[in-house]
């Protein structure tokens, strides 16, 4: 054994398979075995070997369990505990074991359960070579230890206090007794320096909003320069993208509590595929598609976003080139579940109307249902990943006219549940006139007596319905449409109230409406109610501008368009928003608008379900036009920015 200056070893390490010197069977680096000791007394200066090869003294059991084992099995030596050498030396030797231990384990100091870091875990079956150094008064002794980390201490670190610990430390015992005694050097845990902070309990926590982190280079398709291939479209992000990326952060405790990296959706196990039918689920167990269990994932207030919107178009042919202040209005921070578009006097060509719906919508929505009598139009559409939770769609028309063949003015309804809520959206077109109250009220009536809906869905409350009302046997209803109920008052006077309330308060307007008059009187619309209005008249302008009619007739300004609602369960439906469209100038009359909130309820899987049916044709045309759409604007934006004008004076 080699020694240098400052009493370290330089002898190289030991190979594999050749046990520490003093170990049963082990050889020293010269070559005498352990067994047969040299005769020659001891010197001064072989004191300190000696000492050492008493320290690494094996028991008996262990030299029993070691002469049974093969020499290529790996066979780690106890770890024991150094003597007591002299009296002030014991104390500085645990230290700076305790010191050495702590640089070579790596263990976790934040453990209090003390069962390690994830570097110890890698080196439970390696032998780790530390360093003890033995001090007295004289000198040093520094030799290399093999320190086990498969030893009984350290198989026990689960537990508590092992027997070792539980034992009183004597220092001055009998030096055999702490020779055959494991040694260990424990670290108190680490306490935190003050209160610790409340766990968050809310799904609004930043670690439990999803596994998954979107990298922000693949969010968006890009042109890469210098790639070989066709070059992809970059659309810029809207709303709910950018609130997506934002939240989304990366969480081990989520990641490990979903068992899944892969997808932000809910887990689904084994067991839930086995056990449930998707189509058919289960009428009364917690498995059921339209439960509650369900419905509280999606929703977990029970409420659903619901935008209508009414629009007499005038029969134009020509669509306004933007659609996006109709459904997409600049001052709403979100977009809304259902999107129901109500039309009177269509555009001849139906489909082409409806692929500019599909278009301004995008990606994120599919036609659920479409039906139309005559240029009546009504079409539904829902966002895509709630489709499954439709029902069949059901709808009905009727006709006003003398002439059934004339389909200019009568309604056109549709009906579905949505999980346990059955909803009838009716669109209508009335007899036109300022004195023909009494026609309209006609056509009302008819419409609730001749709707027939539902055809096949059950009633949700059959004990609240009546054969001769359509509207009494939906849970949740929406009628609007272009009623034609006018003012009572000539033009000078309206516009003379016009400029004195500056469109703030309606109410001396409201005052010679017609149909509020009506709905007080119960006449009509029983039961219905509708929003404050705090917009102009929508009737009538001329087209193009902001000026109403200044034709001969020179008709009276008035509130045609309207939007009336009616549930019942008191406080079903919350409005948000009610308000016209005066960005979209094509007609004659101004869309109308209006956002709900509506209260869900969970249903049974007992209804014939809609199983993810939507208009796929009009899906793809939609959104093949909306990216051709945006290559026009590029491609003119790019050309205006290239384009140089050069004058010569």
């Amino acid at each position: 054994m080699r020694m240098t200056e400052n009493g370290e070893d330089s002898s190289p390490s030991q190979p594999d398979g050749v046990l520490p010197r003093g170990a049963p069977g082990g050889k020293d680096p010269g070559g005498v075995s352990s067994d047969k000791r040299p005769v020659n007394p001891p010197t001064e200066d072989s004191k300190p070997t000696k000492l050492l090869n008493d320290t690494l003294k094996f028991p008996q059991d262990v030299q029993d369990q070691s002469s049974k084992t093969s020499l290529y099995q790996p066979r780690p030596p106890q770890l024991p505990k150094p003597p007591a050498l002299s009296k002030g030396g014991t104390s500085g030797s645990v230290e700076e074991v305790r010191s050495r231990r702590l640089k070579h384990s790596q263990e976790s100091l934040t453990d209090p359960a003390e069962t390690g870091s994830s570097t110890d875990s890698l080196k439970e079956d390696s032998t780790v070579t530390g360093v003890i150094t033995l001090r007295n008064g004289q000198g040093s002794i520094v030799g290399p230890l093999l320190t086990p980390t498969g030893s009984p201490v350290f198989r026990a670190r689960g537990q508590s206090l092992s027997e070792y610990e539980r034992r009183p430390h004597d220092h001055h015992g009998d030096p055999a007794e702490q020779r055959g005694r494991p040694f260990k050097v424990r670290l108190s845990p680490l306490q935190p320096s003050g209160p610790l902070p409340a766990l968050e309990q809310t799904l609004a926590s930043e670690s439990l909003r999803t596994a998954n982190r979107i990298d922000r280079d693949c969010v968006d398709y890009g042109i890469v320069p210098g790639r070989a291939g066709p070059e992809r479209l970059h659309l810029h992000r809207n709303l709910s993208d950018s609130r997506l990326l934002d939240n989304m952060v990366l969480d081990n405790t989520s990641v490990n509590s979903m068992k899944s990296t892969f997808s932000v959706l809910n887990p689904i196990t084994p067991r839930d595929v086995r056990n449930r039918s998707f189509l058919e689920g289960s009428v009364l167990g917690s498995g059921a598609l339209l439960g509650a269990e369900e419905l509280d994932r999606y929703f977990p207030e029970r409420r659903v976003g619901i935008y209508i919107a009414t629009w007499n178009m005038h029969g134009e042919k020509g669509l306004p080139n933007n659609l996006d202040d109709l459904l997409l209005p600049t001052d709403s921070e979100f977009a809304q579940d259902f999107y129901i578009i109500g039309v009177q006097e269509g555009c001849p060509d139906r489909r082409e109307w409806e692929i500019r719906l599909q278009e301004t919508l995008g990606p994120y929505y599919v036609m659920l249902y479409a039906a139309s009598h005559g240029v009546l139009y009504l079409t539904v559409f829902v966002r895509r990943d709630l489709i499954w939770f439709c029902s069949e769609v059901e709808h009905a028309t009727v006709t006003t006219r003398i002439m059934s063949q004339i389909k200019t003015k009568g309604a056109v309804g549709i009906g579905f549940t949505f999980f346990g809520t059955s909803f009838l959206f009716i669109t209508s077109h009335f007899t036109s006139g300022d004195s023909r109250v009494y026609e309209r009220i006609l056509d009302y009536n008819k419409i609730v007596e001749a709707l027939a809906l539902p055809k096949v869905l059950p009633d949700t409350n059959p004990y609240r319905s009546t054969s001769s009302d359509v509207t009494t046997r939906f849970d949740e209803v929406f009628w609007f449409g272009d009623f034609n109920f006018r003012l009572s008052e000539d033009r000078v006077g309206v516009e003379a109230l016009l400029n004195q309330n500056q469109g703030v308060d309606m109410g001396p307007l409201l005052h010679h409406d017609q149909l509020s008059k009506e709905m007080k009187d119960g006449s009509i619309f029983k039961g219905f109610q509708e929003a404050l209005i705090q917009f102009l008249p929508t009737y009538k302008f001329d087209v193009g501008c902001d000026v109403y009619d200044t034709t001969s007739k020179q008709r009276t300004p008035s509130y045609t368009d309207r939007i009336l609602f009616r549930n019942r369960q008191v406080d079903d439906i919350k409005v948000i928003k009610y308000t016209s469209c005066s960005m979209i100038k094509t007609s004659d009359h101004r869309p109308v608008i209006g956002m709900f909130q509506v209260k869900l309820r969970p249903g049974r899987d007992n209804i014939p379900l809609g199983a993810g049916q939507f208009d796929r044709s009009l899906y793809l045309e939609g959104i093949r036009r909306r990216i051709t759409r945006e290559l026009k604007k590029r491609e003119a934006t790019k050309n205006q920015g290239s384009s140089t004008i050069c004058s010569i004076s």
